[in-house]
Parts: structure tokens; sequence; C-alpha cells
């Protein structure tokens, strides 16, 4: 094992995996000579060669739609979206092309690709570099989306979604790139898509997660086993699609209180479907009501740190509603 942040862990492994594997290919913007914006791919064009490290234009779609060509003629492309906020001119690749591919072709034809994209606020990175976009490609049919939060999972899910038959959208917190380290195993495991984490064990109240709101309900979790003696487990949601309502389910029928805490919009976002799966399949197990913590409804994370701190959750916020909660 090797303590590691989620970066190191992200690219360690898609490093791995390019040695491994001839048919990995990685394409992106600045992802070649540069290395990416957060040097994930750093040092691959002088051991891989551009034939298999590609610097693409800016251009989203064009991206996107290469690695469909690719992962359609034997390929494994691992395509980088500089900021998950630059996707949205690749919208009709992702919807149309590569979560219909399988389905389109009565299962002939599959796309065996990733598309990695770093996701969230709190790097002070303004109105388009702090979007939240799990909840559009979440809501999509036969695309896998993903959130690992830590270089435990970042690594084992990288690796899965590598040789995963279909398509993974791959997000990664930045706000965790380098802040969140870890114990990482130093030969090849997978951690398997679809499989929430209980990483608290607890018995008062259950706080759902993912990304860097998992971290903050950690934290919130701790202090008020210290301060209070409330006992909160912690559930890491991990996959947003397919979800993994079993263990989100078990959780809070033992401690028989919900709190869903995301970064996104809070209307119509990942956590409302979360709390909705909730108060269908589980709403006798409760002994309150289901609390729901997300970003206020406004059009994007502001560039001011004010603005920024407003929009984003915060570990003071979750720890009094887990209180409120908990005394409920």
């Amino acid at each position: 094992m090797t303590e590691k942040n989620v970066v190191t862990a992200i690219h360690d492994t898609l490093h791995a995996e390019m040695a491994a594997d001839d048919r990995v290919v990685v394409l992106g913007e600045d992802i070649a000579t540069r290395g990416g914006v957060f040097r994930v791919t750093q040092g691959f064009l002088d051991e891989f060669g551009e034939r298999r490290v590609i610097d693409t234009p800016v251009a989203e779609a064009g991206i996107i739609g290469i690695a469909v060509g690719m992962a359609l003629h034997g390929l494994l492309p691992v395509a980088e979206i500089e900021f998950a906020d630059f996707i949205h001119p690749a919208f009709d690749q992702m919807v149309s092309e590569v979560s219909k591919m399988r389905y389109r072709t009565n299962g002939d034809f599959g796309l065996p690709m990733v598309v990695r994209a770093p996701w969230g606020g709190g790097v002070h990175g303004a109105l388009y570099h702090s979007q939240s976009i799990e909840a559009f490609y979440g809501h999509i049919p036969g695309l896998k989306v993903v959130v690992p939060g830590t270089p435990y999972d970042a690594s084992g899910m990288l690796r899965a979604a590598i040789k995963d038959p279909d398509p993974v959208l791959f997000l990664e917190h930045k706000r965790t790139y380098r802040l969140i380290k870890g114990e990482v195993p130093d030969e090849p495991f997978e951690v398997p898509i679809g499989k929430a984490d209980v990483k608290r064990e607890g018995d008062d109240l259950s706080a759902i997660a993912y990304g860097l709101s998992l971290h903050l309900c950690l934290e919130a979790a701790s202090r008020l086993q210290d301060e209070h003696g409330v006992s909160v487990e912690v559930v890491d949601v991990r996959t947003i699609s397919p979800l993994d309502k079993e263990t989100i389910l078990a959780s809070v029928q033992k401690t028989g209180k919900a709190m869903v805490v995301y970064e996104d919009n809070r209307t119509y976002g990942a956590g409302a479907e979360i709390a909705a799966t909730i108060a269908e399949e589980s709403m006798f197990d409760l002994d309150g009501p289901i609390v729901r913590i997300g970003g206020p409804d406004v059009p994007a994370t502001g560039f001011a740190s004010n603005l920024e701190h407003a929009f984003m959750p915060n570990a003071d916020e979750v720890a009094e509603r887990m209180l409120e909660l908990a005394r409920f």
C-alpha cells in the first residue's frame, strides 16, 4: 500500500493500464505536451508516443466523436474533457450516440470508452469551471456515471471503467485532487461500478453523499460523535448510475433517519432522486423527515470568494442539520 492523493492515484492507474494494454489511448485538450491542466497525463507523451497520447483541438464534440470511432474499431479510448463544464457542446454525442450504441444495434456493438471530466467547485473556478453535471447524464440509460471521492476508489473504479464493455463517464471532483489522501494498493485492483460503500458505521442517522460532499459528511459526523454522542453512518454513493439502492436503503432502514448531501443545484439534482427512492421504498422505516442539503438554485458558482462560499455546502452546515435531524 502507498499513500497517494486522488490525482496521483488516477495518474498511476491510467499509466499502468496503458503500459499493460496497447489498445488504451488517451485524447483531449493539452493532455500530451502539457500533461493536462491538472497534470494527470504528465510524462505520458514521452513514454507512449503521439499515436497513443493525442492532443486534440478545442472541440469537445469532436473529442467524444473520435473516441466513439476508436472504441468501435477495437481501441480503448480514455477521453479527457478539460473541465466538466466544457462537455456541453458534446451533449448530443453523449446522449444520442454514446449512450445508445448497444441499444440501437441490438447488442451487436458496445462502446468500451471512458470520458474523464474534472467537476465541482471549491477551487475559485467561477461560472465555467465549477459546475456539477452528474444529474444531466445520470438521467440517460446506457451511460454509467461514477463519482469516486477517495484515492482508493478513484484508482479501482478507473481500472474497472477502462475494462467495462460500455461507456463510463468518470467524474473527478477537482477539490479532492490534492486535498484528499489515502492508501492505495500497489498491485492492480478494481472497485465495482454500481456499488455504494459505507465509509463510516453509525446508528442514529444516515448521511448519503458523494464527491467532496462525502468528506464534509465525514468531518461533520466525527464532530457530532465527539461533541454530542450522535452516531452518524456515512454512505458514499460512488456511482450515480446505476444507483446502488440496496446499500442506501439498508443504511436508512438501520438508522431510521436520512440526509442527502450534494453540491449540485438542489432542485432536480442527483440527491433528489436518492431522496425520492428513500421516500418511495423506505418511508415506513423513517423516524423523521428526509433532509436534503444542496447548492442554491442559482445559475452557477460565483467568482467572488463570498459567493463561492455561499454556494458550496460546508461541514458546519452539515453538522448543524445532522444534529437537528438526530433530535427530531
